[in-house]
């Protein structure tokens, strides 16, 4: 099973690094030298590591043939696929892959259905689940603790908390103003 595990951004001087955006919680493993990963578009791949490094908190690699930032500059874009097994499991207990969760059923924890997982769109600040509704519409569910109370891999579904007017129509506004009826009182 194929994994996209970066995405490859800009040239980074003119030795032929470039930058990374980190797409596994494992970059140790799936992003060390010597490893040969497929290309997205596949023309450009498969590339070898050669070397890597952290620079001011952006993770650098350096693919071996590409010597110069010309060669480093067109591969941009370009994601990087790590072939997994697919029993393979990732090593924290609350942790998943995402073939793991894309079709689980979505439920509440009072067990209505709310749709299933098509998609998981990694984010900075956090994963959301792009779920479709049985009314083929979609919703999007943050994938924190405090909302996704269970992964139930065995029963294939995934159970939620979810916030009021997260889901349905059923949000709190609040205001800023006091809800009082006008007096009549002209001043």
């Amino acid at each position: 099973m194929q994994l996209v595990v970066a995405r490859i951004g800009r040239a980074h001087g003119i030795k032929g690094e470039v930058t990374v955006e980190v797409r596994t919680d494992e970059p140790e493993l799936r992003l060390a030298p010597g490893a040969v990963l497929a290309t997205d578009p596949a023309s450009a791949g498969p590339l070898t590591i050669e070397t890597g490094r952290v620079h001011s908190g952006r993770l650098l690699l350096r693919f071996e043939g590409v010597q110069d930032r010309t060669a480093a500059e067109a591969l941009r874009n370009t994601l990087l696929i790590a072939e997994v097994d697919p029993e393979e499991l990732p090593e924290g207990e609350d942790e998943y892959y995402d073939h793991q969760l894309i079709d689980l059923d979505v439920v509440t924890k009072e067990g209505a259905q709310v749709g299933r997982i098509t998609e998981i769109s990694h984010l900075p600040s956090q994963d959301l689940f792009i779920v479709e509704r049985p009314d083929g519409t979609e919703v999007l569910i943050p994938f924190v603790e405090e909302i996704v109370t269970e992964i139930d891999l065995d029963e294939q579904r995934a159970v939620v908390d979810p916030p009021p007017g997260l889901i349905d129509d059923r949000a709190e506004i609040a205001s800023a103003r006091e809800s009082a009826e006008p007096s009549g009182e002209e001043a």
